[in-house]
């Protein structure tokens, strides 16, 4: 009787090796962007700053939608400081207009490309912040409404990516 040849090599590692798999496409940073964002918070806490805790906070919002939105819609949203200290001043508050127009329109847009329940859009902008601004509590339903539809993207994001 004979037995098979086994073909050995000592350059090879004794271990068969396992075929190559494409890494799997893993969320962005996973579990860490914030999801506790509230409308009370961002008053009183801006209140105590004097205005300093509503800049990062706004400058925090545009940062997270453009790590999560970037991939899928090839945008980015200017940095809210540079929007804040130059832009807004130089355009006699346009800026600041275009700027939450924009940013109402792509957490909107995120917020469908998602299949969320799409509570911001570039009208929810100018309904609540303009024109709510004439029975004064506008500006706080806009916000309180900008907040958590971030802080549902952000969920959404940490879960799946």
């Amino acid at each position: 009787m004979r037995q098979p040849q086994v073909n050995v090599n000592i350059n090879q590692p004794a271990t068969p090796q396992q075929p190559m798999v494409p890494p799997q496409q893993t969320p962005i940073r996973q579990s860490s962007l914030r999801t506790k964002r509230s409308l009370l918070k961002y008053v009183l806490l801006g209140i105590v700053t004097l205005g300093v805790y509503d800049i990062w906070q706004m400058s925090e919002v545009g940062t997270t939608l453009n790590l999560i939105a970037t991939r899928r819609d090839g945008r980015r949203t200017m940095h809210y400081c540079l929007m804040f200290f130059l832009i807004g001043w130089l355009t006699f508050g346009v800026g600041w207009l275009v700027w939450y127009h924009k940013l109402s329109g792509r957490i909107g847009d995120e917020q469908a490309a998602r299949g969320l329940p799409v509570t911001v859009t570039a009208a929810t902008y100018w309904l609540w912040n303009v024109l709510g601004s004439l029975i004064i509590v506008g500006p706080f339903v806009y916000t309180y409404k900008l907040l958590h539809a971030m802080n549902d993207l952000c969920s959404d994001c940490n879960v799946r990516g």
